[in-house]
């Protein structure tokens, strides 16, 4: 068994099965994978990938311990990897995160930009994707860290550390008759169309938990993971828009009106996510103190020693978080 074999197996499970793209990525040739992928087979007696003639179909029962093993492998040669490079050039190196376009637009721009200016030989890498998209790039080692504000606490393998409190504003032309109202309800914001994200994105779940404690039903016309996609919309007269406070530029969204919706719906709370035992090189630890100026890196080995999520909750419990 090689290490190589297990990063064969691993690449073309990650690729949709399809070795051809594999080889791309891996800058190697599709029979070699194929060959080194039965050779190993082989070697354990048992199929990784259940095949229909040339093409891989699915992972086997077999094959998904396998590359669950494998992937912790491969994560602990990485991490070997890490350590020697802190040691060799602590400020070379690579930095993978993953997060949602509301963070990527709106809240990391800043951070990214310092963090490069101070680190200029260390790879930057940012994917975007659903929350949890995002959660499970971080659970099997795609990434370093995970940014978002939903999904992250259905990985038990995440250490969650939280950023910053948020809130939510509705979107309006400024002619619109919520401008008139000298408070705003539930009950006006119910009565319109709305436009804002999909469930599961950038603490949707708090504001439909807002209305059903209310009781009631808001007419959701359109959803969108982008918030600016979501302005556009507005500005078509397909509904009101509820989006991040942070996600309106005063300057670009200067002909919509963002009324204040703190009163009607909880914060969010978005938070950076690790996977436990990842070995953080000191570059990591600044990224994170740049993002969240709380989450020194004291308080970030002392999150990694708790080993449940209630120590963890204990550790910031009295936390004052900031708020954008």
């Amino acid at each position: 068994m090689k290490l190589q074999q297990l990063r064969y197996i691993w690449e073309v499970a990650h690729h949709e099965l399809n070795v051809s793209a594999t080889a791309q990525s891996l800058y190697t040739s599709q029979p070699g994978i194929s060959k080194q992928i039965r050779l190993l087979e082989d070697e354990l007696g048992v199929e990784i990938f259940a095949r229909s003639g040339k093409h891989l179909t699915h992972v086997t029962p077999a094959g998904e311990a396998i590359l669950k093993t494998a992937g912790e492998i491969l994560r602990k040669v990485d991490s070997i990897k890490s350590v020697a490079q802190e040691f060799s050039n602590e400020k070379k190196g690579s930095l993978s995160l993953a997060t949602t376009h509301t963070q990527a637009r709106y809240a990391l721009p800043d951070t990214i930009s310092t963090f490069i200016d101070r680190y200029p030989e260390v790879s930057l890498h940012m994917h975007q994707g659903t929350p949890m998209q995002i959660s499970e790039m971080a659970a099997d080692g795609t990434v370093e860290f995970a940014i978002a504000t939903e999904a992250l606490e259905l990985f038990s393998d995440l250490i969650m550390m939280p950023c910053y409190r948020w809130n939510r504003c509705i979107l309006v032309p400024r002619d619109h008759p919520l401008t008139q109202l000298s408070e705003l309800t539930l009950e006006a914001v119910a009565e319109h169309p709305i436009v804002t994200y999909v469930f599961g994105f950038t603490g949707r779940s708090r504001l439909d938990e807002a209305f059903m404690e209310r009781g009631l039903v808001p007419k959701v016309v359109f959803t969108a993971a982008d918030a600016d996609v979501i302005k556009t919309y507005v500005r078509l007269g397909l509904g009101i828009g509820i989006v991040a406070h942070m996600a309106y530029d005063s300057g670009s969204d200067s002909d919509l009106v963002p009324l204040d919706a703190s009163h009607l719906f909880a914060p969010s709370v978005t938070k950076i996510g690790c996977r436990r035992g990842t070995f953080l090189r000191g570059y990591m630890y600044e990224f994170i103190e740049l993002f969240a100026p709380h989450l020194t890196r004291d308080v970030v080995e002392e999150a990694f020693a708790r080993h449940s999520k209630t120590e963890l909750d204990a550790l910031f419990a009295d936390l004052e978080l900031p708020t954008l």
